[in-house]
């Protein structure tokens, strides 16, 4: 992906809680979010990377992993860090991938990766075995051109296409069902959409990212509403990649942009923010995708051009 010219949010840490000045407002925010760990360094080894996509938790509880640029699928403890094992790796055959990008786990453990560079997407059991592969490389219904960051709702896969600029539907057996949105500007329309993610009642957020916004849906593709627009105020974009949603619906948006996450509630307002530039802890370079773990409320951040994934639990009450 290109990456846009960055916009430094200026943050401070302080007794390990990060604190960033709100863009406009002269006034300093508490981020309500405290690192916790990294995880990762630079490297193809087992636990490595090179070019951190997007999460999923497994069935196990698991943290899974998607890595572009050395193709596999990584799983580490999601408490403390530590890898487990891994799956996929480049090559030609069934199980091996080209540049896995968004990964989603069904409701009986089963994993679906999408690939950025072929098109397909290959379903995998609970123990990584290959199952299946559908989808491929293309602009007809049912193919897909640069497959992004991935879910599953009501026994449906969604896939976002950068290329595409739309948002296709699938069955879990592979069938394709229907398309969302399209190139464009206008309400429901797309310009590179990079994630698409429910919330517990079925409302699918699409970080709309050359757009600097995020647009709602239902989970027919009915357009609901958009926030955002281009800038580093609160509530403004630069870039939106990934989308994370914890327990109470509240929408977690990182930015490669403005190398930030920000923080909404199902309705677009804005709660919070944390993040920079740089490579400290609370530090961001090229983010991509986030995942909340809906228990713990630990947020997963992939830090992509630092090799790392940092890990951060709240500290109080986002709605104060």
């Amino acid at each position: 992906m290109h990456k846009p010219k960055r916009v430094a949010l200026a943050a401070a840490i302080i007794s390990g809680v990060f604190a960033g000045t709100l863009a406009g407002s002269g006034q300093a925010q508490e981020a309500k979010f405290q690192h916790v760990m990294s995880i990762g360094t630079e490297g193809v080894g087992p636990g490595q990377f090179k070019y951190v996509e997007d999460f999923a938790f497994s069935a196990e509880g698991h943290l899974l992993v998607t890595d572009a640029a050395h193709a596999y699928v990584q799983i580490f403890d999601k408490t403390t860090g530590e890898y487990i094992s891994r799956f996929g790796g480049r090559g030609d055959d069934d199980h091996q991938l080209e540049k896995p990008e968004g990964i989603s786990v069904d409701s009986e453990g089963n994993i679906f990766v999408a690939d950025y560079s072929t098109g397909y997407v290959k379903k995998y059991d609970r123990n990584f075995n290959w199952l299946m592969t559908f989808s491929d490389y293309g602009d007809e219904p049912g193919e897909n051109i640069k497959s992004e960051f991935t879910d599953i709702y009501d026994g449906r896969y969604y896939l976002p296409e950068a290329g595409n600029h739309r948002v296709s539907v699938f069955d879990l057996d592979g069938n394709f069902l229907l398309l969302i949105g399209g190139p464009g500007t206008a309400p429901g329309k797309f310009n590179n959409p990079e994630s698409a993610k429910f919330n517990s009642t079925g409302t699918m957020y699409v970080a709309d990212l050359k757009n600097d916004r995020v647009q709602a849906f239902d989970k027919n593709g009915k357009y609901l509403f958009t926030w955002g627009g281009k800038g580093d105020a609160p509530g403004q974009f630069l870039a939106p990649a990934g989308l994370g949603i914890d327990k109470n619906d509240n929408v977690y948006v990182s930015e490669i942009g403005n190398n930030r996450i920000q923080v909404f509630d199902k309705n677009g307002r804005f709660l919070t923010m944390w993040g920079g530039a740089g490579s400290g802890s609370g530090q961001f370079d090229n983010l991509h995708g986030v995942i909340v773990d809906k228990t713990t409320g630990w947020v997963y951040v992939a830090d992509t051009a630092n090799n790392r994934i940092q890990v951060f639990k709240p500290t109080g009450d986002l709605s104060g």
